[in-house]
């Protein structure tokens, strides 16, 4: 079977020619190289060379693209990956993690991590308050751990961590925010449920004082993500499930910086003026209540 490397050399085609210059390029990998790196640098190439032929771009033009990734990498250091915020406001990093997360219908779908998890964050028995600043709207959130058929999952982990209501999460704010401010873990009950005091979450801006924060400004497109709760729940047996929930009433709902809403993954957020079941939660009144449950799909491992 003659390789497209030998194709294109018997054609005469080996030279660069505009036509033909993605095939040139792709044709001088050879038969040793790894064949999935083959496939995605070739996809690359064919992409990369069809966007130039359209665009047409001046040398002014490429030299500024050049410059941009060159500043992008710049800003890049331990603890912050500018590379990753390029990504996430260009939608990739939503789209890869769709790719890799396709589930059943009625699971909970997933979306991104995030910069500001941290591992190993407080154990608190249900019912529980993670708000150590007592800033913000009181908030209860309360749902259930279940599988697809509905089945409660007993033990399951529940991950949460979120903003004040100054729109930072504590490890930006050291030394003013208490540690572990508004981040706890849970475990579902017997039942599955599960659930815990907090307030309700404020929306923020992602780093925009680098090159994607001007490439943002460029575009006319704000650097704000919409006001949520950042989920992780496991459980043995079951996809993990990373996740988001939105408020309803944020004003950028509709046009998240990094494309993380799911309309799946906006919930409701209910004013409840009810002593009694106030009294019930430990909660003042009126305060937010928010019922959200939780579908694992089936480990691969598991399904299999």
């Amino acid at each position: 079977m003659t390789s497209n490397k030998s194709a294109i050399h018997e054609q005469g085609n080996g030279y660069f020619d505009e036509e033909t210059s993605a095939d040139v390029v792709n044709a001088r990998m050879g038969d040793a190289a790894d064949p999935r790196l083959k496939q995605i640098l070739a996809v690359l190439t064919k992409h990369l060379h069809a966007a130039i032929k359209e665009i047409e771009p001046t040398q002014d033009e490429w030299f500024a693209a050049i410059k941009f990734l060159t500043d992008t990498g710049h800003m890049c250091n331990s603890w912050r990956q500018e590379f990753i915020l390029l990504s996430d406001v260009l939608g990739v990093t939503m789209l890869v993690d769709s790719i890799n997360h396709r589930r059943p219908s009625g699971a909970t779908p997933n979306t991104i991590l995030g910069p500001f998890y941290v591992e190993g964050s407080p154990h608190y028995r249900n019912g529980e308050n993670i708000c150590l600043d007592g800033k913000g709207e009181p908030a209860l959130v309360r749902g259930r751990v279940v599988d697809v058929q509905g089945r409660p999952v007993a033990g399951a982990t529940v991950e949460v961590w979120q903003t004040n209501n100054d729109g930072f999460y504590d490890v930006q704010q050291k030394g003013i925010q208490p540690e572990n401010n508004l981040r706890g873990t849970f475990s579902s009950e017997v039942d599955g449920s599960y659930w815990f005091q907090t307030v309700k979450p404020r929306y923020y801006p992602i780093p925009y004082d680098g090159p994607v924060g001007k490439m943002l400004q460029a575009v006319d497109r704000h650097p704000n993500r919409a006001a949520h709760l950042h989920f992780i729940v496991s459980a043995p047996g079951y996809e993990r499930v990373i996740t988001h929930i939105f408020t309803p009433d944020c004003p950028y709902l509709a046009e998240d910086a990094v494309f993380g809403v799911k309309r799946d993954l906006v919930a409701t957020f209910d004013k409840v003026d009810d002593q009694h079941l106030a009294t019930e939660y430990g909660m003042p009144s009126p305060f937010l209540l928010v019922n959200w449950d939780f579908v694992l799909a089936p480990s691969a491992h598991a399904a299999g």
